[in-house]
C-alpha cells in the first residue's frame, strides 16, 4: 500500500523526498558541503576571488594607468594617502617615489603576480607531470635516472635556483615566468611519481594493458586522470610560492623592470622610504601581497583535507 509523499518497497515505506535528495546529490555539491566546512577557508576563497576580479578588472575601477607615463606626474610623489594629485582625482592609497597612484599600480601589480603565478605554474605542471609520468611508468634506469635529478635539484633552495637563472636569462615577464617553470616542475614531477606508482599496481593498468592499448593511452587516459587530486593541491601551494618568489626577486633588483611594476617592487621602491615616515609605499603593496598568498595557502590546505581521504576528519 502506498501513501502520499512515500513509496513501498516491499513491506517498508521509505520516504521519496529522502532518497530523491541523496541521489540528486552531485560530486560538486559533495565537494562544496565538504570543503564549506572550514569558515577560513571559506573567507579565503571569497577574498581570492575579489583579488581576482580586482586585477581582472584593473583598467575599469583604476583613476591612473601607472604603465602610461603620461599618466604620471612625479610633483605627484610621495603624496600621502587621501591627498588629492595635480590631476584632481585622490590618491586613496597615496603615491610612490615616481608619482604613481598606489591604489592602481597595486592592482595592476596584482595582475603581474597572478599571471606570473599561474602561467607558471600551469606549465611546470604540464613538464613536470609528463616527466613524473614517463618515470612511474618506465621504470627502471629511467626512473632512477629521472628521480636523482629531481633529488638534486630539490635539495637547492628555490630562490638559489631562481637567481641563478634569472641572472642568466635577464629580467623580463617572459624570463621570471620560463625561471620559475625550472624551479616548480621538480615537485610537480615528485608528486605524479608517488600516484602514478600506486595507479600502476591497480587492476585496471592490467586490464587496460591486455585489451592492447597504447602505452600513451594507458598513462594519460587512465593513470594520470587518477592523480589530479594531489596535483590540485600541490598546484595551489606552488602558485602562492611562485608569487612569493616573483616578488622577492623583484624586491631585489633582479625580477621585473621598473616599467612593470610587480607587488615586490613597489614594496622595494618605497622601502627606502620607510624610516621617513612614509610608510605607506610599500604597506599597503605588501598587505596586497600578504592576502594573496595567505589566501591561497589557506584554500590550498583545505582542498588537501576535502581531496585526500586520509585526513577528513
Amino acid at each position: 500500500m502506498t501513501t502520499s509523499g512515500n513509496e513501498s518497497i516491499g513491506t517498508e515505506t521509505v520516504p521519496s523526498e529522502d532518497s530523491g535528495s541523496v541521489l540528486k546529490e552531485s560530486p560538486l555539491a559533495r565537494f562544496w558541503s565538504d570543503f564549506s566546512d572550514s569558515k577560513v577557508a571559506v573567507g579565503a576563497l571569497l577574498v581570492l576571488i575579489v583579488i581576482i576580479l580586482a586585477a581582472v578588472m584593473a583598467p575599469l575601477i583604476t583613476p591612473q594607468d601607472p604603465y602610461d607615463l603620461a599618466q604620471v606626474d612625479v610633483l605627484d610623489g610621495r603624496l600621502p594617502p587621501g591627498e588629492k594629485s595635480y590631476n584632481g582625482y585622490t590618491f586613496i592609497l597615496g603615491s610612490d617615489g615616481a608619482g604613481r597612484d598606489l591604489y592602481s599600480a597595486i592592482l595592476y601589480g596584482l595582475r603581474i603576480s597572478l599571471s606570473v603565478g599561474v602561467i607558471s605554474g600551469l606549465l611546470a605542471l604540464f613538464f613536470g607531470s609528463a616527466i613524473g609520468l614517463l618515470a612511474a611508468y618506465a621504470g627502471g634506469r629511467t626512473e632512477t635516472l629521472i628521480m636523482r635529478f629531481v633529488d638534486i635539484q630539490l635539495s637547492f633552495p628555490a630562490i638559489l635556483i631562481a637567481l641563478i637563472l634569472v641572472a642568466i636569462f635577464g629580467k623580463g615577464v617572459d624570463k621570471i615566468i620560463l625561471a620559475l617553470i625550472i624551479v616548480q616542475w621538480a615537485y610537480y614531477a615528485r608528486t605524479v611519481r608517488g600516484s602514478a606508482l600506486v595507479e600502476k599496481q591497480k587492476e585496471y593498468v592490467d586490464a587496460a594493458a591486455s585489451l592492447g592499448l597504447s602505452h600513451a593511452r594507458i598513462v594519460f587516459r587512465h593513470i594520470f586522470p587518477n592523480c589530479v587530486a594531489p596535483l590540485i593541491v600541490v598546484g595551489t601551494v606552488q602558485t602562492a610560492n611562485a608569487i612569493s618568489l616573483e616578488a622577492t626577486l623583484s624586491f631585489l633588483g633582479v625580477g621585473l623592470p621598473q616599467t612593470e611594476p610587480s607587488l615586490g617592487l613597489l614594496i622595494s621602491n618605497g622601502f627606502e622610504y620607510m624610516l621617513s615616515g612614509r610608510y605607506w609605499i610599500s604597506f599597503f603593496p605588501g598587505v596586497a601581497l600578504l592576502l594573496t598568498i595567505v589566501s591561497i595557502n589557506l584554500v590550498g590546505d583545505q582542498l588537501r583535507d576535502v581531496l585526500n581521504p586520509r585526513l577528513q576528519r
